[in-house]
């Protein structure tokens, strides 16, 4: 009885053991993963920035050409107008567009079908 016992505890103990190595090596994945993700996400930021402040520059820049031969306000005015085309035709690209009914794509393609009554 007495060496069944030692067993049980050996084996209690590698149990142990296995389980406390295998959370180290997750959390180690983990914890690698999320440090590239977050220098990805940086990145990901920095680009959007230096892309609106090079967006700021050409509108800055169109204005100042229109403003050569419009007046200041008129010049503002249609820079103004055309970035809000250029917000609105973004924004619309970025919907999902539905398609004809029936196609499956769309809105409500992801429920599934009514059965008849």
């Amino acid at each position: 009885m007495d060496r069944m016992d030692h067993l049980e505890h050996l084996d209690k103990h590698l149990v142990d053991e296995l389980a406390q190595v295998a959370r180290e090596t997750v959390r180690d994945e983990l914890r690698e993963q999320t440090r590239k993700q977050r220098r990805k996400a940086t990145l990901y930021a920095a680009s959007g920035a230096s892309a609106l402040y090079a967006g700021a520059a050409l509108a800055l820049a169109v204005g100042l050409a229109l403003a050569v031969v419009l007046p200041d306000w008129a010049a503002a005015l249609i820079t103004a107008a055309l970035l809000g085309v250029a917000a609105y035709l973004l924004r619309g690209a970025a919907r999902p567009h539905p398609s004809a009914p029936g196609s499956g794509h769309g809105v409500g393609a992801d429920a599934p079908p009514v059965p008849p009554v």
